[in-house]
């Protein structure tokens, strides 16, 4: 089988930011990347369940809500991908990713999504760690630029 092409960044040497993975077509597919990889600190199972739900939602109720495609983490837990159709900019990508992570900062409340009957692991949330996790890219991803966004 070809190797993904996701397989073939070399994680020893990525770090933390925002970067185009591919383009398929129409579809953008952004990497961030929220944890050095292998580093040893993950994003914990709660935290990044937490951070999913907020960050989804945030993305589609967002005034690009008709080009985002999906918004998910990484197996591996060092950070999640971002696919858009390529109406977006890559500059308003960022200020997208940006906005979103605000967002996950600064939310108080209940978790969208996170009821039993709309979740199927309504139990594991941490929002106090998807906070973290934000204010930290914000700061990672602050003045970020196009020419940044290369691997």
């Amino acid at each position: 089988m070809k190797t993904i092409a996701s397989f073939t960044v070399d994680h020893d040497k990525l770090e933390k930011g925002m970067y185009i993975s591919r383009i398929d077509g129409d579809a953008v597919t952004y990497d961030i990347r929220m944890k050095k990889p292998n580093g040893g600190d993950y994003l914990n199972n709660g935290a990044l369940h937490t951070f999913e739900h907020l960050f989804a939602t945030y993305a589609r109720n967002s005034e690009y809500t008709d080009s985002v495609i999906y918004v998910g983490p990484m197996g591996c837990r060092t950070g999640f991908y971002l696919i858009l159709r390529d109406t977006v900019s890559h500059k308003d990508a960022i200020k997208l990713v940006q906005d979103s992570f605000r967002f996950v900062a600064n939310f108080t409340g209940r978790i969208p999504g996170s009821e039993r009957k709309e979740c199927g692991n309504y139990l594991e949330h941490d929002l106090t760690g998807a906070k973290a996790v934000a204010e930290d890219m914000l700061e990672v991803l602050r003045g970020y630029t196009e020419e940044r966004l290369e691997y």
